[in-house]
């Protein structure tokens, strides 16, 4: 059986470097102790900042020589990249070693690598990322996919997607029917692409055996919404609207902090509401959300923002671990399976397509 506590982790895919992953294993460990970490890298880089942060005990290093840039082709990683810290990484998983791997890595190399190592899940055509969206739901979060694994997406993998979501949202966020949207330019059935019409249709009719509650279709504005709890769109719009939250919440917390600063009037308010803002802060921070999973594949995989801090890659680890802790993805699959069409398992170049760095 494999150690649901071990995860494997790329330590140098990052754009800061295995110092943030290394300082982000430290926070996820001090909150968890019972992790444990194989930490896939360059020795001569990595050794010393395990050792300074004391971190020996619970890290075994596995060397790697080369890296994966953020330029790197998907199609030149996968033919040439079985040397790099990221295919180390995700073999771990393959070879059962370790329940799940986290990268900060290259999004289109990793999904390429992951695909090739790991393979399709039976019935999935194509793979998707799907990640967690701030809400008003009681439990704070909706999920949301896919998020720029593939920028292509037909009915049948808008309706798979709509499965592994549910499933991803029932032992991510504990909701026994998830309530699922297909994410369209209005709510009424006679709107968006035939290909949407054609997966609302098809999403109708899966409910009952995909184990979710179908809404219909949502708009933009139900993204942070209650009226939903999964919101299913292709990888291009879902990149798009990822981003656009991203740099919404950085817009607001700078035009916010410019305000509070601009007069003694308002730095006395700022004070008096110091503790509120704290909060506001808090739930607004995108770090809180970092952390895409792969979901179509036998083996899963955690994609960390690629600029994330400590605090992000420790999130992302926290995720990792809870779906290692659920037993997420034998319980997807079997749903996949069941209620799914089929699809094949065979790796392909062209899924890799991706609009996510």
């Amino acid at each position: 059986m494999t150690d649901t506590n071990l995860i494997s982790i790329d330590a140098m895919g990052g754009d800061r470097g295995p110092a943030a992953v290394l300082d982000g294993i430290a926070l996820a460990h001090a909150a968890n102790p019972a992790l444990r970490f194989l930490v896939h890298g360059r020795q001569a880089e990595v050794a010393p900042l395990i050792a300074a942060r004391g971190l020996s005990d619970i890290c075994s290093l596995r060397h790697a020589e080369a890296v994966v840039t953020m330029n790197d082709k998907p199609s030149q990683v996968m033919r040439h990249g079985s040397d790099t810290s990221m295919w180390s990484a995700v073999d771990a998983v393959r070879n059962r070693e370790a329940a799940v791997a986290v990268s900060c890595g290259n999004t289109g190399a990793l999904m390429a690598v992951s695909m090739l190592r790991l393979r399709k899940l039976p019935g999935v055509d194509r793979p998707a990322i799907a990640s967690l969206w701030p809400s008003f739901n009681p439990g704070g979060w909706n999920v949301m996919l896919d998020m720029g694994a593939d920028v292509r997406a037909d009915a049948h993998d808008l309706l798979t997607y709509g499965i592994m979501g549910a499933a991803y949202a029932h032992y991510a966020l504990g909701l026994e029917t998830p309530r699922v949207g297909l994410l369209n330019v209005g709510t009424e059935e006679h709107k968006g692409t035939a290909e949407l019409r054609l997966a609302h249709e098809l999403m109708t009719g899966a409910q009952a055996r995909g184990g979710f509650a179908f809404v219909g279709f949502v708009e933009g504005n139900d993204l942070p919404a209650e009226r939903v709890d999964v919101i299913v769109t292709d990888g291009f719009t879902g990149n798009v609207a990822l981003k656009t939250g991203e740099g919404t919440a950085k817009m607001a917390s700078r035009l916010m902090k410019e305000a509070l600063t601009s007069t003694w009037l308002a730095k006395l308010g700022a004070l008096l509401a110091m503790s509120a803002l704290k909060r506001l802060k808090e739930k607004i921070d995108p770090r809180r959300a970092n952390g895409g999973v792969f979901l179509g594949l036998n083996g899963t995989v955690v994609k960390s923002h690629g600029g994330a801090d400590a605090t992000g890659i420790a999130a992302a680890i926290d995720l990792a671990a809870r779906l290692a802790r659920s037993g997420f993805l034998e319980r997807m699959a079997a749903r996949v399976a069941s209620a799914a069409p089929a699809g094949q398992d065979a790796p392909s170049e062209e899924a890799s397509n991706e609009s996510a760095k």
